[in-house]
């Protein structure tokens, strides 16, 4: 009986003690400017060109939206007769994640429907950017699939 007591207690201490460690870091490091990245996305409408789920191509799911990235971090997504609306920021991220180092820039997309449009939720990292084109790519600490999505300028 007495394991089952100490078992939430020692889990508790756990959390506290990793929650702890990551908290540290953010000094430290140098923060990279979003506003390029911002500024560009911001500029006109683009489109999925590309989206590679793990093990499978899906960007037919996107094809004929055009997605618009609104100053006001709205992210809409329409072809003329359905539009969905999410969310979009561009953060520095000042902590190590998986598949980065520190210091990186993290492009956040959030819809939360239809499924299709909420698997695009995610902080994924640029891997390029032009002025027409961004590639994104998003490593998975779950199941360790890889993701690709790519925007392109219309």
């Amino acid at each position: 009986m007495k394991k089952l007591t100490l078992l939430p207690f020692l889990s508790l201490i756990f959390m506290l003690n990793m929650a702890s460690t990551c908290s540290g870091d953010d000094n430290n490091s140098s923060s990279v400017d979003a506003t390029p990245v911002i500024n560009t996305v911001t500029s006109g409408t683009w489109r999925v060109t590309y989206y590679f789920d793990t093990d499978t191509d899906e960007t037919n799911h996107f094809t004929g939206y055009n997605f618009t990235f609104n100053g006001s971090n709205v992210l809409t997504a329409t072809n003329g007769t359905n539009s969905y609306t999410g969310s979009w920021s561009v953060i520095s991220d000042d902590s190590s994640d998986d598949d980065n180092p520190s210091g990186d820039l993290d492009f956040n997309i959030l819809f939360s429907s239809p499924a299709n449009f909420a698997d695009l939720s995610d902080d994924w990292d640029i891997l390029s950017r032009t002025a027409t084109k961004i590639e994104l790519i998003d490593v998975s600490g779950g199941n360790g699939g890889t993701d690709y999505l790519t925007f392109e300028k219309n």
